[in-house]
């Protein structure tokens, strides 16, 4: 990214981040411009993305397909990869020091592996479903397809706090792939084409990021699925999106949408 565009860059997120919105104040929609684009497995049903290191990580879905992969970003080439057993469907994914963490959808189990191997060293238990997961570098915070957000301990998983995420004070659900990018927490909302940026201590909406028109055109025989996977390199600011079975991921910048 060359000067003008990185500090362009940073200045629309400040604004964005300097929202205050208060219940009853509709959040601002942002628009977004496409940086560049990586190859993308076309089999991989996205359900985590998460970088750490100058390394992407992603975890797929669809039992008997699932797995944890380290991606190359240019190439797309998966460098090392992790099967789930059969019975599992992966879900959300955060690197979390030297570990990554891995949903399941159903059966009430996080995967911890080592980042630098991919080998699982323990397992971690919680009730419900596990949808989406994320790091904000003292804790976990996960979604489980409703309006809520659960922030855990990174070693035990023990509740530690929960947060209800709202849209000028009506509750979002479908919370999906979560993020954080500069302390805010960034959400994927099952089904549609638009990123949920929330205040981590109040839960509200502090603006939208409406991304129609990115999902690409299926190749023949190849179809795609929703929008789901969201990646922050927080060392050079560059922020990665996806989808589930889609040809490409995706660096894009926020801008402000056009009235």
């Amino acid at each position: 990214m060359n000067r003008h565009r990185r500090l362009r860059v940073l200045c629309w997120l400040a604004l964005a981040c300097c929202s205050t919105a208060t219940a009853g104040d509709a959040p601002p929609v942002y628009g977004y411009d496409v940086i560049a684009r990586f190859p993308h497995d076309t089999d991989a049903f996205t359900q985590g993305l998460a970088w750490a290191d100058g390394r992407l990580y992603e975890s797929t879905g669809v039992r008997g397909r699932s797995s944890l992969r380290e991606i190359d970003l240019t190439s797309g080439r998966v460098v090392r990869s992790a099967a789930l057993p059969r019975w599992q469907f992966g879900e959300g994914l955060a690197a979390a020091g030297d570990r990554l963490i891995q949903l399941t959808w159903h059966a009430g189990e996080a995967l911890v592996r080592d980042r630098q191997s991919l080998r699982k060293i323990g397992v971690l238990h919680y009730a419900g479903e596990g949808w989406g997961l994320a790091w904000d570098g003292r804790r976990l915070v996960m979604s489980d397809g409703s309006a809520t957000l659960v922030f855990r301990d990174p070693d035990s998983f023990a509740e530690l706090g929960r947060l209800t995420v709202t849209d000028a004070g009506t509750p979002v659900s479908a919370l999906n792939e979560l993020e954080v990018v500069d302390g805010e927490i960034w959400a994927n909302v099952w089904g549609s084409e638009r990123i949920a940026r929330i205040d981590p201590d109040s839960g509200r909406l502090t603006s939208w990021v409406d991304l129609s028109g990115l999902r690409p055109e299926p190749a023949p025989g190849k179809p795609i699925d929703v929008l789901n996977g969201i990646a922050w390199d927080a060392g050079d600011e560059r922020l990665f999106v996806t989808g589930k079975l889609w040809p490409w991921l995706y660096q894009i910048e926020i801008l402000p949408e056009t009235p």
